[in-house]
Parts: C-alpha cells; sequence; structure tokens
C-alpha cells in the first residue's frame, strides 16, 4: 500500500474504531523542508528535513483523548489507538466535545482555485544559498552596514489530509517560499538592527533578494542614534509592518475561547461598535496564493468568507465546534487542527479597510507624534483591555521624520485605540493579514 496522508488518516480511523473508540478523527502532515543561511559570505548552516506527523483524536462518549506520532508503521497506529482510547476513558467528561454531524461537513471544494501549492519545481539548496549570499551582499554594500547578522533563504511542501468517522475525508497541498535579511549598523553601544523579509506560496513573486537586502540595510541605518521623546499624550501612527498586531488583539479578545472563558476585554461587545464606521474587517479563506487560504477548517467543516466587523460593529466570535456548543452557537468553520494539540479557534485570511491617504498624508495631519515601526514585550490586560508596550521608531515633528526614537513606552486601552483608529492606503495585499498603517491620537508616550 502507498503511504499516503490519506491513507495514514485512514488507517488511524480504522485502527481507532477497532480500538472501542465510538468517534475519532486523524489528521497526517508529510512533507520537506530546506533552509540555508549564511554569514560573512559563507554557507554558515544547511538543513533538509523530510518526514511525516500524525495525529488522532478519539472520543468514548463525551471523553476523548489525543495521541501523535511520527512513526508510520501499521503496528505504530494500532498503538496509538489503543492508547488513545484507554487514556479517553480516564479523561473527564466535556459536554461540549465531539466531532461534526454528518449533514455539517464539507462535501465540495475546489483546491485548484486557491492555489495553494507552487507547481514549480523544489528549489536547488544552492539557488537558495545563491538568494541569501545576494540579500547579504545587498545590505553590506550599504555605507554604514558593519555586519549582517543573518542572511537566510527557505523552502517548504507539505501534503495535509484530515478524515473522521462522520465521513469527512480532504486535503491539500502548501508550499512556501521566504528569503529574509537582518542588518546591523553603528558599533559598540551604539549598533542598530532591522530586517527585511518575504514569504510567498509561488516562487516566482517572491521580491528580489538585493532588494531585501537593501531594505533591511536602509532601516537599520534610520535608527542610529536614537533620542527618547518627553513624556506625554501623542498622536502614533503604527508602521504597516507592525499595525497587524493591533487587529491581532481585537482577534484574541474576539477568539471563542476567551470569550468561553469570559476573559475578554470585548466580551459583551458583540453587536456594538467598535471600530469606525467607515472601517470593517473582512475574513476571506478563499484567497488564491494566501497562507491563510483554506477549503475547509480543521474539523472538516465549510470555511467561508464572513464580515467579522461590518462598518464598524462585531458581528461574531471566531469558533471552532467546541466553543461554539459552549456559546450556544455554531461554528465559524475557524478550527485549526494540530497534530499534536487538537482543535483551536483560529482566524484566516484578515483584511481591514484601507484609507484614501498615504501614510505620508497621515504624518503631515499628526504634526508631532511617533511613527513606531517596532515592538517589544506586551502588556495585555485580557478583561480591560489596558496595553503598554515598548516601542521604537521615528518621532515627527511638523509632519517630516525628524529623529529615530527608542527606549519609549507607549500605552493607551484598546477599547478606545480601536475606535479612534485612521488606515493609510500601504497594506500589502499578499499577506494574510492586509492591514495598513494605522494612527491612533492621544496614546500616553513614556519617555524622558
Amino acid at each position: 500500500m502507498t503511504v499516503t496522508p490519506e491513507t495514514l488518516t485512514h488507517a488511524l480511523l480504522d485502527a481507532a474504531r477497532a480500538a472501542g473508540a465510538d468517534h475519532a478523527d486523524a489528521i497526517a502532515i508529510t512533507g520537506t523542508a530546506l533552509s540555508i543561511d549564511v554569514r560573512a559570505g559563507a554557507l554558515e548552516q544547511a538543513e533538509r528535513a523530510e518526514g511525516s506527523d500524525m495525529g488522532l483524536r478519539v472520543f468514548v462518549g463525551q471523553r476523548s483523548a489525543i495521541v501523535s506520532a511520527s512513526d508510520t508503521r501499521r503496528e505504530t497506529m494500532d498503538a496509538m489507538a489503543i492508547r488513545a482510547v484507554a487514556m479517553a476513558r480516564e479523561a473527564p467528561e466535556d459536554p461540549h466535545a465531539g466531532i461534526a454531524s454528518p449533514d455539517q461537513i464539507a462535501t465540495d471544494w475546489n483546491v485548484d482555485a486557491l492555489e495553494l501549492a507552487d507547481p514549480a519545481p523544489e528549489p536547488a539548496p544552492a539557488e537558495l544559498e545563491a538568494d541569501a549570499r545576494e540579500a547579504e551582499a545587498a545590505a553590506l554594500n550599504q555605507t554604514g552596514i558593519t555586519q549582517v547578522q543573518s542572511a537566510s533563504a527557505g523552502y517548504s511542501a507539505r501534503q495535509i489530509h484530515i478524515a473522521a468517522t462522520n465521513g469527512f475525508s480532504g486535503g491539500y497541498a502548501r508550499t512556501s517560499r521566504s528569503t529574509g535579511c537582518v542588518a546591523i549598523a553603528g558599533e559598540g553601544l551604539g549598533m542598530e538592527r532591522d530586517y527585511d523579509g518575504d514569504s510567498r506560496t509561488f516562487q516566482s513573486e517572491l521580491r528580489a533578494p538585493s532588494e531585501l537586502g537593501r531594505v533591511a540595510a536602509e532601516r537599520a541605518l534610520a535608527r542610529l542614534d536614537p533620542r527618547t521623546p518627553k513624556t506625554g499624550a501623542y498622536p502614533v501612527l503604527f508602521d504597516e509592518r507592525i499595525a497587524a498586531s493591533l487587529i491581532g488583539h481585537l482577534m484574541a479578545a474576539i477568539n471563542g475561547s476567551a470569550i468561553a472563558r469570559g476573559a475578554s476585554w470585548l466580551r459583551e461587545a458583540k453587536g456594538e461598535m467598535i471600530l469606525p464606521e467607515t472601517l470593517s474587517l473582512l475574513e476571506d479563506p478563499f484567497r488564491p496564493r494566501a497562507s491563510g487560504s483554506r477549503p475547509f477548517d480543521g474539523e472538516g467543516l465549510p470555511t467561508a468568507r464572513r464580515a467579522i466587523v461590518d462598518k464598524g460593529v462585531l458581528t461574531n466570535w471566531t469558533l471552532d465546534l467546541a466553543t461554539g456548543r459552549k456559546l450556544g452557537l455554531p461554528s465559524t468553520a475557524n478550527g485549526a487542527r494540530s497534530v499534536s494539540g487538537g482543535v483551536s479557534p483560529t482566524a484566516w485570511n484578515l483584511a481591514l479597510t484601507q484609507g484614501t491617504q498615504s501614510r505620508a498624508d497621515l504624518m503631515k495631519e499628526m504634526g508631532s507624534g511617533l511613527l513606531v515601526t517596532s515592538m517589544i514585550g506586551a502588556t495585555i490586560n485580557p478583561n480591560t483591555g489596558d496595553y503598554s508596550r515598548g516601542a521604537a521608531g521615528h518621532w515627527i515633528e511638523n509632519g517630516e521624520i525628524a529623529y529615530p526614537v527608542s527606549g519609549v513606552t507607549i500605552a493607551g486601552n484598546l477599547r478606545e485605540m480601536l475606535r479612534s483608529l485612521r488606515p493609510a492606503n500601504d497594506a500589502r495585499p499578499w499577506l494574510s493579514r492586509v492591514v495598513p498603517s494605522l494612527l491612533v491620537e492621544g496614546l500616553t508616550l513614556a519617555g524622558s
């Protein structure tokens, strides 16, 4: 028998039934990954990994257990099933546990339309090394760059299949190719670093390594000799590179797991205005060549486009089957299945309404304030939304960049911050989180 992710999942289900499971679902992933790192013009590290991973979740009544392995022999799968059923019989009952009913599962999809896998051949290691070398050389070619911390290139290809005893069986392939560079400017205690990188499903769309190296160098150089502005309340412009973190905090607060626990600052906000009326947040799992696309979720439910926030109003939570049952709601088909960790609610591709102004236009309107280009650490109160993060970037004076900034903390309340968002028009459309630069008024900046 040819071993494929599909045959592995069905063999696991057969083993689970034989071991006494009432219901079960299984996931199997086979794949290849290559990574190349260069440093100082020489190959520093080259890795290639090939393998299979599989996970089995069994249900005995309302009790469940999960086991995983990378050994695909039949005797291993039989042992997994026996162990999982024994574990499930000792587990506490969960009234919300269980797989989808047959009438809920996806039965028709078009994987080809999503273009999740590049048909181009796997790149040779020498080709990846050439990309990493080119990125490093482009960064070092910029006057003032003293070293490149890392220049890397990678490629991965995976086959994924999910099957369950309710009759669901489906799979797809994914590929990804990436290049990245971290450049360091200055010397001693005055060193600063920054990065640029790109990752695409289709190799032909990847930005040129020389461009990535050059941009990483320019960003590092722009951070030299930073100052610390005075403490006060200022407008803060989150650069497009890190603006998606604000939407990430929103998505964490409407995650079904947080809502079911009552540990969310948006737990009572469904149906309320949480963004400006001009903004919507859309989820689209059908975007071609996007890393968050998929025809069905990890529980075999058909995915669908939805407006998470519609003209400023929060419409729903992000739910898998279990969290939906806890809240008395249907799943939003956002269950993400891992090999060893079960299912959890996860958002797919997101896009926030873009504005009509450029980042430079918003800088002119803010007058004086902070342009944030990188952040470290995070203190977020999950119940109140109080927000505090370390930040670095550039001080804006009279609408223009005046000097680099580091060593500051910005603070506010996420509920208030989201209601005041003003978007630019600079989001990168190929990312799974399409979020432009975002201007927030009146944040507290702790500086000198």
